[in-house]
């Protein structure tokens, strides 16, 4: 389902699990690492601002802890909250059940997870109402604007998330979909013309 608000999430086998079931950006937030990462958050303030955030954690407490700092960085009207259900046992991938013994995102089956982002109140997009012109740059792009796979692409991505206020460790990746989020296909052209 295409969904106009971003979603964060709290790693990247949570951010797998959600991609499975919705055509949004979705971000991480490294778990605790949100905390000392100031641009993390101001990134996650500006998609908030122009699209809105749906902030998808785990139901464990530090689940909790991300989630109640969040609900106190962003603006009130400009974040929705999912929720998953406390169901007990562990991810595939892990030896042994979390602290608590709960399930986590990723580990959720995408039924769930597709009905918390929607009882969330998810704005569900057909594909005739773009949330707002997404901006179409591809990894070509940025091969051919010298952004990625040339000699100097790191130093010349680096001066370009810093002009945008972006975080700077930042993948060309990472890069792409915030810009093409962030950015009608108007705006990130005059950005582009100036590098």
């Amino acid at each position: 389902m295409r969904i106009q608000e971003a979603i964060v999430v709290e790693g990247r086998y949570d951010k797998a699990a959600v991609a499975a079931v919705a055509d949004t950006l979705i971000l991480e937030t490294a778990g605790f690492g949100v905390f000392k990462d100031a641009e993390r958050l101001a990134l996650l303030r500006r998609l908030a601002e122009q699209r809105g955030l749906i902030v998808l954690t785990d139901s464990d407490g530090a689940g909790f802890v991300i989630r109640s700092y969040l609900k106190g960085a962003i603006p009130r009207g400009q974040v929705k909250h999912a929720y998953i259900p406390d169901v007990t046992g562990k991810e595939r991938r892990k030896r042994a059940p979390g602290k608590e013994g709960k399930l986590g995102v990723e580990g959720m089956k995408p039924d769930v997870l597709r009905q918390a982002i929607l009882r969330a109140g998810a704005t569900v997009l057909d594909g005739s109402a773009p949330c707002r012109p997404a901006g179409d740059l591809t990894a070509a792009d940025l091969f051919a604007l010298g952004l990625s796979g040339v000699p100097e692409a790191a130093a010349r991505r680096a001066a370009l998330l810093r002009r945008l206020d972006l975080p700077e460790h930042m993948s060309a990746k990472a890069m792409t979909a915030a810009l093409n989020a962030l950015y009608t296909p108007e705006e990130l052209d005059e950005v582009l013309k100036d590098l």
